[in-house]
């Protein structure tokens, strides 16, 4: 059996784990690793859904949801900053009282150290400089990390998750090809709609060889639109500006890890339908038939800094890589 490794994911609220991290924290932990989750907002500023209990408060909901989650993916721990969902770049949120985005990131990497320091940490899984698409408390969470594995007794090793532009551009095109803009989306909630299917090169080193006039190619063989994946499309843009006015993730250039999830990524499903409150952002990742979600999100993508440049088709979350 492998060596294995406590592995503590940083997000910034509960859903993030399960769009951006939740095949590989399944990976590892089948693979016996200790997973534990830190969140650092309640996520208070999220979509309020028409079930709530008279009782019930938003966090409490996003709360139950997190655990559902953690079930999920094998967590073992989920622990909470507890700081103020801050809300998207300019809300009036940004500056309210508690909220992460102006916490002062001394005291919370001071928090969060903590919990390294208790857990023995020995990876730290953060987002990108810009957080994936700069909302404020995914940014933020990044600095933060960095400055609590400087604080951690022992430091861990800090890995940022990011996205792969590069792939989004590629399959987002291919749908968008397949799916003119006046062509009608397949329902939302229906799994069976029909596909389309499209090839695209590849340069996933067990895959067909790449087409080197392809820039960014990874692991893309096969491109399918039902609706959903065009949909997405046109939500994100990711060479526009994004909350912070920059494109959205990294330039696969830059990517040095790409997990491939394999069946985790039924996984990885299951735990964003966990956060099921969360019905705009959710509901497209649903909307995506799962045949076709293996194709988005089959793999998920990581900076290391420091790390030689390249992309590497492995398991970056050994004690040695």
């Amino acid at each position: 059996m492998e060596d294995v490794s406590t592995i503590v994911f940083f997000h910034a609220h509960p859903d993030d784990e399960a769009s951006q991290t939740s095949g590989t924290m399944t990976l590892a932990s089948r693979r016996g690793h200790r997973v534990v989750c830190v969140y650092a907002t309640n996520g208070d500023h999220g979509e309020v859904p028409d079930d709530l209990a008279a009782d019930e408060t938003l966090i409490d909901r996003r709360r139950r949801e997190a655990a559902a989650s953690a079930r999920v993916t094998g967590t073992a721990r989920i622990a909470w900053l507890d700081y103020a969902d801050s809300g998207m770049t300019g809300w009036e949120e940004n500056e309210g009282e508690d909220s992460f985005h102006v916490a002062d990131t001394g005291e919370a990497a001071a928090r969060l150290a903590a919990i390294l320091d208790e857990e023995g940490a020995d990876v730290l899984v953060t987002y990108d400089w810009h957080g994936g698409y700069g909302h404020p408390d995914h940014v933020k969470a990044h600095h933060v990390a960095h400055a609590a594995a400087d604080l951690a007794a022992s430091r861990p090793r800090l890995v940022e998750s990011t996205l792969n532009r590069d792939h989004l551009r590629a399959v987002f095109a291919a749908a968008e090809a397949l799916a003119p803009e006046d062509a009608p989306e397949a329902p939302t909630t229906d799994p069976e709609a029909s596909v389309t299917h499209r090839d695209v090169s590849t340069t996933d080193p067990e895959g067909p060889a790449a087409d080197p006039e392809t820039p960014g190619s990874a692991h893309r063989q096969t491109v399918a639109d039902a609706g959903g994946i065009a949909t997405a499309a046109r939500r994100m843009d990711v060479d526009g500006p994004a909350d912070d006015g920059n494109p959205v993730g990294t330039p696969e250039s830059e990517i040095h890890w790409a997990v491939a999830l394999g069946d985790a990524v039924e996984a990885k499903r299951a735990a964003l339908a966990c956060h099921a409150s969360q019905v705009t952002d959710i509901g497209m990742f649903l909307s995506i038939p799962p045949e076709h979600f293996a194709v988005v999100f089959g793999h998920e993508y990581f900076i290391e800094p420091g790390l030689a440049p390249g992309l590497r088709y492995a398991w970056p979350f050994d004690p040695t890589p």
